[in-house]
Order: C-alpha cells, then structure tokens, then sequence
C-alpha cells in the first residue's frame, strides 16, 4: 500500500498539464502513486499523460475512460487507487513539492482522518492572486468534538486536502452536478474525530480566464441541494446535536456562497427563479436576517471581513434592492 494517492482527472488541459504532473513527480514523498484519470480529452493531454508515464513508471498510473465529468473521473480515480490517503488535484493547478510530505506526516503525527493547507489563487503567469487562508488562529491537531465550529467554516474544496481512505468506503462524489466538493467533502468530515491542518500554502489554484468569464446558469441551484444533502447527514451523525453550527453551514454555503455565483448570472429569468429558490431556502430553513449580519467565519464577522464590493452587494441584496443590484452588475 502507498501512502498516499493522488487523483488528477485530465480533460482537454494541455496547456496546463505538464507543470501540474512535474509538482506531482517531484514530490519529496517518495511512496506516492498519481493516477492520471483522461476523461475523454480531445487535445494534446494523453501524449502528455503518455510521456509522463514512460519516464515515471513507478509513480503514474495513466488511465483513458469516456467523458463522465469530474465526479466520475475522481470516483473512478478513487476505485483504482491503494494508498492510505487520497489527494485530488485537478489537472489545471499544481502543488508545492512538499506538500504531500508535510500532510502525510500530520495525518501519522496526530491520527488525524483529513488533513488541510492553504491555497492560492494564482493567474496564467503565476502571479498570485489571492491568498485562501483556511483554518486561522487554529492549532495543528484539531479535535472536532471540542471545535466543531470548523463545520460551518471552513471552504470544502477537495483539493486542499488529504483524507483517510476510509472515510471514502461508502462515499463517492455525486455524477451530473456542480460544486460537488460541497456536497461530499463535509459528510466526510462528519465521519472525522481529528483534523490536522498546515497554514503553508502548498495548493496553486490557477484561475483561468476561460473560466472566470464562463457564463453563470441555474445549475448553481445545486449549492442548495448540496446544503441538504449535507443537512441529512448532519442529523444522523455524532455530531447532530449541534443545531447552531449546522444553520452556521447553511448560512455560509447556502446565502453566502450562492449569492457569490448568483452576481454572475447574467439571464434577467435565471437570475428570477434562482433568487426566489435562495429566499424559500432562508425561509424554509428559519435563517433571519440578523442571522445572516453577525454570522461570524472563525469568530470575525463575515460580513464585515469582506472587500467593500462584496460588502455592498450582499447589503444591496439582503435590503430588498435587487433591481438597482442588477443595474450595478
């Protein structure tokens, strides 16, 4: 058994895929196996995969299946893998060498199921963006039990993490929807006693141009559906009797980070019924609105944290004065 798996699904990233799988083979963890998942590319990525392969036949394992999307590929990913932990990275981004060494030495050092790092956002030159800071003001180990607060804080990207192989065993990312990673990623840190986490920032996000500028559809409907995906877990954990931290989710993941993809939509009858589902889901799920003012991320209020930009849209939107926000955007 390795000791850790890292799962790349590739599709039509050429342009990218070379320095992701060089941060991958050049890591100083040894005992690592990185399946290359081509979910269908037409471009250049296979030859690449193929290179890769013959010069690293000890580290990567190339796979060729239909196109399925991410989940399908992370999942397939995860059924061919042996190690003890699991990483995801996406084929676009690339990691720091050592990342997988420090985050396998915590998860050994405090017997912890999930480990997280920092990211960065970073554009097309490498220049950093911006500066995704996970888990402030936080020790190394993190007992769950006692800091649970960490459930609805914490951004569930997958990327950004290792995980016990276990916590997958009945577990896989759902096929056909978007923002996947919020609708997994916390029923595995339900099953979780014991974070570890790292503030090195080893996880380079690139943010692409054709995907900033990409447009925006009802498909962010799946951020609610996500949320009660999560909620139905929620009340059959360990941790279910804490009803403050699962609206605290809710608030984070359901207002928050769906009014975020909301601004982008730009179809005036999209943008209608999506808004009209955000307001039956605070309605639904009682979140008033000084709920949603003082709701603090890691004991800072949200709100007030932000840039002056978000700060004045979320207003705009929580004050009723959708039509002037729309004139804005």
């Amino acid at each position: 058994m390795k000791k850790v798996s890292v799962i790349v699904p590739v599709y039509n990233t050429e342009q990218y895929l070379e320095k992701c799988l060089n941060s991958l083979v050049n890591q100083t963890l040894e005992d690592i196996e990185i399946l290359v998942v081509n979910d269908g590319s037409s471009d250049n990525s296979q030859n690449i995969i193929d290179e890769f392969a013959a010069r690293f036949p000890l580290k990567i394992k190339s796979f060729i299946k239909e196109n399925g999307g991410l989940s399908d590929a992370r999942n397939f990913g995860l059924n061919h893998s042996s190690g003890e932990l699991v990483g995801f990275v996406d084929s676009d981004d690339y990691v720091s060498e050592k990342m997988f060494e420090e985050m396998y030495g915590l998860a050994k050092k405090h017997s912890a199921e999930m480990v997280i790092c920092n990211l960065r956002k970073v554009d097309e030159n490498g220049n950093v963006t911006q500066k995704l800071t996970q888990i402030p003001n936080m020790p190394e180990k993190i007992d769950l039990e006692k800091n649970f607060s960490v459930f609805a804080d914490l951004s569930y990207f997958a990327c950004n993490k290792i995980f016990k192989r276990e916590l997958f065993e009945n577990k896989r990312f759902e096929k056909g929807i978007h923002f996947e990673d919020i609708q997994l990623i916390p029923q595995l840190l339900l099953q979780c006693e014991t974070l570890a986490q790292t503030q090195n920032y080893h996880y380079q996000y690139l943010e692409r141009t054709d995907s900033i500028t990409k447009s925006h559809t009802e498909k962010g409907l799946d951020i609610l559906n996500a949320v009660s995906d999560v909620e139905a877990v929620f009340k059959t954990s360990k941790y279910s009797s804490k009803a403050s931290d699962l609206k605290n989710f809710k608030i984070l993941e359901g207002v928050y980070t769906f009014l975020a993809y909301l601004a982008f939509v730009k179809e005036v009858e999209v943008y209608a019924k999506m808004s009209a589902a955000l307001k039956s889901f605070i309605s639904e799920n009682k979140i008033s609105f000084a709920e949603i003012l003082c709701y603090k991320r890691f004991g800072r209020n949200y709100l007030l944290s932000l840039p002056l930009k978000k700060k004045v849209y979320y207003l705009l939107y929580f004050f009723g004065q959708e039509k002037l926000l729309r004139k804005l955007l």
